[in-house]
């Protein structure tokens, strides 16, 4: 094996959760495009058709299932689905999550309580059901943010807490399932790529965090889908627990 084809994901499958826009769609392209077949799972099953059309397109298979990743039945459902119709699971891309811009003294019991079943309880549901089926050499890359991390001046309580704990679930399915299970789990913490969130955000927002912008731009999806394809191909066997923040240097400033 060469050091390039080590970052190949050819004859493994991979789980995309939340693939039915955003990141997701980056996320499965850029499994196809390392080699990968892709189930992709999301709540809106309608909008899941147009990310198959992109993983087929790269040369590999798609299967969607619709999942609602707060359900662990529904986990389960899903991981069932792509072990009848592929045999292993090998990656999971923890990715399903939401957000917010509430307020602390006005957001309500269940907007909190909404964000943080989607964006904690489902990524450890959705590692839950792959675990079980996943053998030694396969990887879980969840999704946290750099407002996990660091805050960037709008009132997300619920999302910075649900996107923190991310970082603290990794590391612990980390140490519980490396020796035992040679499974590796790892996070990725974005910055300020395009997407429905970012679509959401008020006019000049993104404009007034760029003094904290190392590299003056928001970031490329495919630059993130890079670093997912690097932490779940074997070029990262030997990292595991880890939060990689791709930020542009957010974070540091």
């Amino acid at each position: 094996m060469t050091l390039m084809d080590m970052f190949r994901l050819d004859g493994k499958v991979a789980i995309v959760t939340g693939a039915s826009s955003g990141l997701g769609v980056a996320f499965a392209e850029g499994c196809a495009q390392a080699g990968a077949d892709v189930v992709l799972a999301a709540r809106r099953i309608e909008k899941l058709g147009e990310t198959a059309e992109l993983v087929t397109s790269a040369g590999t298979r798609a299967l969607t299932v619709q999942t609602d990743v707060t359900d662990p039945e529904q986990c389960r459902v899903m991981v069932d689905r792509a072990m009848a119709e592929f045999g292993r699971v090998d990656v999971l891309v923890n990715n399903a999550g939401v957000g917010t811009a509430v307020p602390a003294t006005r957001e309500t019991p269940e907007e909190f309580r909404a964000v943080v079943d989607i964006n904690l309880h489902g990524s450890y549901w959705a590692a839950q059901a792959c675990a079980g089926v996943m053998t030694p050499g396969s990887a879980i890359v969840n999704i946290s943010s750099i407002l996990g991390l660091t805050t960037a001046g709008l009132p997300q309580a619920a999302y910075s807490a649900s996107k923190a704990a991310i970082v603290g679930l990794t590391r612990d399915l980390a140490q519980q399932w490396g020796s035992r299970k040679g499974i590796r789990v790892n996070a990725i913490a974005p910055g300020f790529f395009k997407s429905e969130m970012t679509d959401q955000y008020q006019p000049g927002y993104l404009e007034s965090l760029t003094g904290r912008f190392i590299l003056p731009r928001m970031g490329d999806p495919a630059e993130l889908a890079a670093t997912l394809v690097w932490l779940a191909s074997p070029a990262a066997g030997y990292v595991t627990g880890q939060t990689i923040a791709v930020d542009g240097g957010v974070t540091i400033t």
